[in-house]
């Protein structure tokens, strides 16, 4: 069994600031960081830092050289990495310490240059029962949905950012849904979590569902299982890449034949030690630390 992210690549441009930006105001940054960053690129990190065999494909321009370094440093198989010329996708974030919140816009650029002859020649190296992982900041992704499924990939999806063109997109092919509640609320038009979970299993009942609660921490939900896993109390300083974190050690549990209830404690686990960190790939912690963490937590430190 191989796993695949076909995910973006991002450069992310970080402002601090009192608070976010409101209409007509402008205001001074108090600080300035670059940070690699994209939600393809921090997936893939967190899985090969969990220890799990990972992956990744997609577009960078030579501006992003230094993702493709830190993704080989980190353990990635860039094999299946291009770059095109044009230039790399990167991300504006603002946040302010106080509160551990980051606001961002994404400029897509290469991540929005994964041709179908691409996608084609990638996907000929995988099969049946691979793992496919997904995210809504690269081009083609309904084709992705679909060729995979087709193939019998079993596909992990984290559907964000969300936008109209998503909200119709077909997930019948999806294995395992990664979303939050505000996500879950935009392709369900609830709010409450359990009714998110029981609109998603009734239109896809064959679909494994994970909810992130933020600070309520997180369920997963399938037509045979139910489990709660609640969140770390921790200081945090960024949220960024949070939910990558939780993605990666997600999927490497998976693939290590945990349970559900160790797969949601080791994922939640990861995530409270990247959210007290700053950046985003840069945040992601060493399985060593986060197996010494889980340890420590069991013993009632």
């Amino acid at each position: 069994m191989k796993i695949l992210n076909f995910g973006s690549l991002n450069i992310d441009k970080v402002y601090k600031v009192k608070h976010f930006v409101r209409p007509g105001e402008t205001i001074f940054s108090k600080e300035y960081q670059c940070f690699p960053g994209g939600k393809g690129l921090n997936q893939s990190i967190a899985a090969a830092r969990a220890g799990v065999p990972i992956y990744h494909a997609g577009t960078i321009g030579p501006d992003g050289r230094f993702l493709a370094e830190l993704l080989k440093e980190s353990g990635v198989d860039t094999r299946y990495l291009r770059e095109n010329g044009s230039i790399t996708g990167h991300a504006l974030n603002s946040g302010f310490r106080r509160r551990g919140k980051t606001a961002s816009s994404f400029f897509t650029a290469a991540n929005y240059e994964n041709g179908r002859e691409f996608i084609n020649q990638v996907l000929e190296d995988f099969g049946e029962g691979d793992i496919l992982v997904l995210q809504n900041e690269i081009s083609n992704l309904p084709y992705l949905l679909e060729k995979g499924a087709a193939m019998g990939m079993r596909i992990l999806f984290n559907p964000s950012p969300m936008n109209e063109s998503l909200k119709k997109t077909d997930l019948s092919g999806v294995t395992w849904l990664m979303l939050n509640e505000t996500e879950g609320n935009d392709i369900t038009g609830a709010s409450d979590p359990d009714r998110i979970t029981e609109i998603l299993l009734e239109k896809y009942p064959q679909m494994k569902v994970i909810l992130t609660l933020g600070r309520k921490g997180a369920v997963y939900k399938s037509a045979e299982e139910c489990v709660y896993q609640p969140c770390f109390p921790v200081n945090a300083v960024d949220t960024t890449a949070a939910g990558d974190t939780f993605t990666g050690y997600f999927i490497a549990a998976i693939v290590e034949g945990k349970t559900m209830q160790e797969a949601l404690r080791l994922a939640a686990c990861a995530s409270s030690i990247t959210v007290s960190r700053e950046g985003a790939a840069v945040s992601i912690p060493e399985r060593t630390l986060v197996d010494e963490r889980v340890r420590q937590l069991d013993k009632g430190n």
